[in-house]
């Protein structure tokens, strides 16, 4: 197994275009319900990428050459959620998640979403970089760490389980032929 590098994102420093397409990829179903293309919502993705300044918990993870291979995102507590506001349509992406993502504890560690590039994908990075995101929340003593597995990507929800959490929450709304629901779980310490 590789040793990853965790930076904080950095626009002047990381290729946005290319955390925009992982971005992108977590969620993409979503995404496509809001933009013509694939193109059209990572465009988006990468002006509010490219003009924001993010939380020191959005990280690009780095192989041993500096290469992006990914990124992983982590909220608090007290971390406040912004919407999109000056993006309509990823405005829409931001009430969709408020009514399915968990809520936040005193004492929570959310782990809001992993993406590894494609090529990357099937080498056990995904669990790596969870088992890490554990490891830290150990050590900075929170009571658990929780996260969403939506309920189309059985994949992810079977990993999660495998590394040891539970589901505590189910949520989902929908919206004509449109459904989209999240089994909240967690990993207590």
């Amino acid at each position: 197994m590789i040793d990853l590098i965790y930076e904080t994102f950095d626009k002047q420093k990381h290729d946005v275009s290319q955390v925009a397409k992982l971005v992108y990829d977590v969620d993409y179903r979503t995404f496509d319900m809001f933009f013509k293309s694939d193109k059209d919502a990572i465009d988006a993705i990468s002006k509010y990428l490219s003009k924001k300044s993010l939380n020191n918990y959005f990280k690009v993870i780095l192989d041993e050459n500096n290469k992006i291979i990914g990124y992983v995102s982590i909220y608090l507590h007290d971390d406040k959620h912004e919407f999109h506001w000056k993006s309509p349509k990823l405005f829409l992406v931001d009430i969709l998640d408020h009514f399915v993502l968990c809520d936040i504890e005193e004492g929570d560690l959310y782990l809001a979403e992993v993406a590894i590039d494609e090529s990357q994908r099937g080498c056990g990075l995904g669990r790596k970089v969870v088992c890490d995101v554990i490891n830290y929340a150990r050590s900075k003593n929170y009571s658990r760490v929780i996260l969403d597995a939506d309920f189309r990507n059985k994949g992810a929800k079977k990993l999660y389980e495998s590394i040891g959490f539970k589901e505590f929450n189910k949520k989902r709304v929908k919206i004509g032929s449109f459904e989209r629901g999240m089994h909240n779980m967690e990993f207590s310490l």
